[in-house]
């Protein structure tokens, strides 16, 4: 199997990233690209250029460095069209800190809703469903959460709720951009 076609995860990105000399969180990137997918056609070169201007570099290091940056966008653009509704940010799992998990959440957010404020004009904005349109607008709220919190139970429910929001946020920015992908609704075939 091809490194494009293998499912990518958090740790997966933060190590081409560190191979290319960056500390930097993928989240506020993936945060960027599911916004670029839903309100733009997003080119696999457009992508490339993008995470390369960030990580600071020209090109990616090697083939296989291309294969998982080109495999993350693949990934992403699959599961927000997806019928499932499986789509997930690429963010930390359990491993990392309840602490990590919610900067990684603030940055993707920060990386979302700064491509929705670069793309969408007021016209746009208002052909949106008030609950699209209420969605976005408290989005900005998640970019000053507290980030250094303790492991608990009640911060873990409140860090998965909120990461939840924000995943639904994206999934009805991407269905009302895209009308009829995802096909959630079946159609029932007609009886003769």
């Amino acid at each position: 199997m091809s490194l494009i076609d293998e499912r990518q995860d958090f740790s997966d990105i933060a190590d081409v990233f560190l191979l290319h000399g960056s500390m930097q969180s993928p989240a506020f990137l993936d945060g960027r690209l599911c916004a670029l997918l839903a309100l733009k056609d997003l080119s696999a070169e457009t992508w490339l250029d993008e995470v390369c201007q960030s990580l600071g570099v020209e090109q990616p290091r090697d083939a296989a460095s291309a294969e998982r940056l080109l495999g993350w966008r693949r990934q992403t653009s699959e599961a927000l069209s997806a019928s499932e509704m499986n789509y997930e940010p690429l963010l930390p799992d359990e491993l990392f800190s309840l602490a990590e998990q919610a900067q990684s959440l603030k940055e993707w957010v920060l990386g979302f809703v700064e491509v929705s404020e670069e793309t969408v004009d007021d016209a746009q904005r208002e052909a949106w469903s008030p609950t699209l349109r209420e969605a976005m607008e408290d989005l900005p709220a998640l970019t000053r959460i507290d980030t250094d919190i303790d492991t608990s139970a009640e911060n873990e429910n409140d860090l998965f709720a909120l990461t939840e929001h924000a995943r639904m946020t994206a999934m009805m920015l991407y269905t009302e951009q895209h009308p009829g992908k995802p096909q959630v609704e079946q159609v029932d075939a007609p009886v003769h």
